[in-house]
C-alpha cells in the first residue's frame, strides 16, 4: 500500500474528502517527524511506539582496500509495534 491508497482507504474509514484525509495524513507524519527529532517518543496505543535510538561511533573498513573508516554516532529513527498489532498481523 502506497500514500495515495492509504488515503484512499483513511477516506473511505472516517467518511473525510480525499483531500481532507490526505491532510490529516500528512499532519500526523510531520508530528511524529518533528517530536522524533527533537528526541521525543511517540506512543500509539494499539499500534506501536517510534523513537530514535542512537548507534555508537564505530570503525570500520572499506572493501578492497581494507583502509579504516570511521563512522561518527548517529540518531535513527526506530519503530516498536504494539503487542495487540503484532497478534494481529500474526492471524
Amino acid at each position: 500500500m502506497n500514500k495515495t491508497e492509504l488515503v484512499a482507504a483513511i477516506a473511505e474509514k472516517t467518511g473525510l474528502t480525499k483531500k481532507a484525509a490526505e491532510q490529516a495524513l500528512t499532519a500526523t507524519f510531520a508530528a511524529i517527524a518533528d517530536a522524533m527529532a527533537q528526541g521525543e517518543k511517540v506512543q500509539v496505543v494499539g499500534f506501536g511506539t517510534f523513537e530514535t535510538k542512537t548507534r555508537e561511533a564505530r570503525t570500520f573498513r572499506t572493501p578492497g582496500s581494507d583502509t579504516p573508516v570511521e563512522a561518527p554516532e548517529t540518531r535513527l529513527p526506530a519503530f516498536k509495534a504494539s503487542r495487540l498489532l503484532k497478534e494481529k498481523v500474526a492471524k
